[in-house]
């Protein structure tokens, strides 16, 4: 019929292969839409943040209540606390679909199917992505504790509204304090469990992505 026609070209998805891909325009444009995705949804990421740290009601009432005092006591720069440290991510999101793709054309070497390439090349994508925005995503979260005058969390800068402090120099103090703290491995806190979150479902998810396509 004609409703399983049109079906079936829907479910015939082009899959595009590395060699194929137009690798200059996939990082550029890549990279720029994520940020102006980031540039909206930050505050928010911020704002869940202290809300998931603060005790009971101590300090905001709920998500509107927050974004209000937050611009009233720290403005808008307060918002994007640790957002430039946080944009570091968007490598983990280039390095995770180089490492698929290049992983896929490795695998096929020695297996040609299409789930065991999808599958290990999925969970070496996170692995890898992981690796990177671990680290990162918690020094920025300590950044995000940063509040005028004072933090809600372990570590506060020297001083945070200063405007002797260059650009990214609450980032080195932080980076400073964790590894004083901590050590190397203060950087990678949560490290397993996010490496057992994502990675079971990237290896799980490929495989499902391309039966599906090639249907």
């Amino acid at each position: 019929s004609s409703w399983d026609g049109a079906m079936e070209d829907k479910r015939n998805i082009p899959i595009i292969e590395w060699e194929h891909l137009d690798k200059r325009k996939f990082y550029v444009f890549g990279i720029c839409m994520t940020m102006m995705i980031r540039v909206s949804v930050y505050p928010f990421t911020l704002i869940r943040t202290r809300l998931q740290v603060q005790k009971g009601k101590s300090l905001y009432n709920g998500t509107f209540d927050a974004f209000v005092k937050i611009l009233r006591t720290e403005g808008t720069a307060g918002l994007y606390r640790g957002f430039l440290v946080n944009t570091f991510t968007l490598i983990s999101g280039q390095c995770y679909v180089t490492t698929y793709e290049l992983t896929r054309k490795y695998v096929a070497r020695y297996n040609n199917n299409n789930a065991v390439k999808s599958l290990v090349a999925g969970g070496s994508a996170s692995l890898v992505a992981q690796s990177i925005t671990v680290p990162i995503d918690v020094i920025s979260q300590h950044l995000m504790m940063q509040r005028k005058g004072e933090s809600m969390g372990r570590f506060k800068v020297q001083n945070p509204d200063g405007k002797r402090m260059l650009v990214f120099g609450q980032t080195k103090d932080i980076i400073v304090q964790i590894f004083k703290a901590d050590g190397f491995r203060g950087f990678y806190r949560g490290y397993v469990a996010s490496l057992l979150t994502y990675i079971p479902n990237s290896a799980v998810w490929w495989p499902f992505y391309h039966f599906y396509a090639g249907k």
